[in-house]
């Protein structure tokens, strides 16, 4: 099905389906991240189905996937444990004038998950959580300013986030002036600015670890400084979620925020997201407080039966099965076969994986080791005419040991053309097209 060469990988069903996709939808997508310019020109696969580790395109054509649903699918597609959680839900009606018990039952299952929360609410998805724990921090603190960590590529949709990136068109500049920032794993700056915004920042918000581990003392001296300068700390456990340990990276690391929040992989792919935090915080959002009343989160479909069924059905597998161990011996058995082929390759110092096993990415470095969407740009066509369809190297458990050296395997053969790029000093003849670009910037 797939050729040694690139050039005879043609999706014609997948161009036209773009074609349409564009033509209804603005990006052709409802994720910038899954938009086709993040992929080589013309080779952008739209997707028929999936099930496990693999997905089949519109032209017939299956890969093995990695980065599964922007990391939301850590279980594989079509999970049975997941899929019939939800099916048991179906015939029984989806969402209700009042509670359904399984909010209790949801709720019960996560915090138990989760034991350094205190209180939870379910929502859709992570911006809506995200913001939603920046309004409860302003509401406790009574100050405006959000100190967000630049070093993390994403929080949320909302204007306090997204007025401080390149796509910053349509936020008031008042607005992007609310929130400041600090880098990551830097305890004297975050406490330089911490001072100089005295009693004005209401929150620190990070992800606890992203591609690197965080230096030792870095969260508990993270936690020190908000305690100190009285504002709350939020971690983002969107992606460390379940791949850190099933409680998170605060379970793992053994620091507990004030507020955090959690999606993609709590459901495997159905839409459910989660605030959760101190009961002190949490309870200001709700009726059993004298305090002014906090509009925390409030969706007409965040409690929906079959995603809360889903989430469960995650929790109950990762619990009993072992997934986070697992998405880790993936991860390093996929590591060090990268590693391996692209020193065999002699591109060791340009095609480099990093990051947490349960959460690999990789780098494309040119002729002077700076990042390059035109290497990265032929490394996708190589990968994709090998069958390998992967935006990172992000593992769910449905993968196998077979995935892994087919994927081993097409890299060795994408590191070979990198290597004759390299000695060419351009890659452009092997791009076949306009390189990749970033998803965040000023102009499409």
């Amino acid at each position: 099905m797939h050729t040694e060469d690139t050039e005879e990988l043609l999706l014609p069903r997948s161009r036209e389906a773009n074609e349409r996709l564009h033509a209804l939808i603005p990006g052709g997508a409802h994720t910038y991240a899954k938009g086709d310019d993040q992929y080589p020109e013309n080779l952008a696969p739209v997707i028929s189905h999936g099930h496990g580790a693999h997905v089949w395109d519109v032209d017939g054509n299956r890969y093995i996937e990695y980065g599964s649903g922007l990391r939301s699918v850590s279980l594989g597609h079509a999970h049975p444990r997941v899929t019939e959680a939800v099916r048991r839900e179906l015939d029984r009606g989806g969402n209700f004038v009042r509670p359904s018990i399984l909010e209790a039952e949801a709720a019960e299952r996560f915090l138990a998950t989760v034991p350094t929360a205190e209180m939870v609410k379910f929502a859709k998805n992570g911006s809506d959580a995200t913001t939603a724990a920046v309004r409860l921090a302003r509401a406790a603190t009574g100050r405006s300013r959000v100190a967000l960590c630049a070093d993390h590529p994403f929080f949320s949709t909302d204007d306090w986030f997204i007025g401080t990136t390149p796509m910053s068109a349509g936020i008031p500049d008042a607005v992007n002036d609310l929130t400041v920032a600090f880098p990551y794993g830097d305890l004297a700056a975050t406490e330089e600015l911490l001072s100089r915004y005295q009693d004005d920042v209401a929150c620190l918000i990070l992800e606890p670890a992203t591609h690197t581990e965080p230096p030792p003392g870095y969260l508990e001296g993270l936690r020190a400084l908000a305690d100190r300068h009285g504002c709350v700390l939020v971690f983002d456990e969107m992606i460390t979620g379940f791949r850190w340990s099933e409680a998170g990276a605060q379970g793992l690391y053994g620091v507990v925020p004030d507020l955090s929040t959690f999606g993609k992989a709590l459901g495997n792919g159905f839409a459910v997201s989660a605030l959760a935090g101190r009961r002190e915080l949490m309870e200001r959002g709700g009726l059993r407080h004298s305090g002014d009343r906090v509009f925390l989160l409030s969706t007409t479909h965040g409690a929906e039966t079959h995603s809360l069924a889903a989430a469960m059905a995650v929790q109950t597998t990762y619990a009993e099965e072992g997934v986070t161990a697992r998405l880790h011996a993936l991860g390093e058995r996929l590591a060090a076969g990268v590693r391996e082929a692209a020193a065999g390759m002699g591109v060791g110092e340009h095609v480099v994986v990093r990051g947490r096993a349960s959460n690999l990415v990789y780098a494309t470095l040119d002729e002077r080791g700076q990042p390059s969407q035109p290497y990265r740009t032929l490394f996708l066509r190589r990968l994709l005419a090998g069958g390998v369809l992967a935006p990172s190297f992000v593992v769910s458990s449905a993968l196998d040991d077979a995935d892994i050296d087919h994927t081993v395997e097409v890299v060795a053969q994408a590191c070979a053309v990198y290597r004759k790029a390299l000695d060419a000093g351009d890659p452009t003849p092997w791009l076949g097209g306009r390189p990749v670009k970033p998803v965040f910037r000023r102009q499409a």
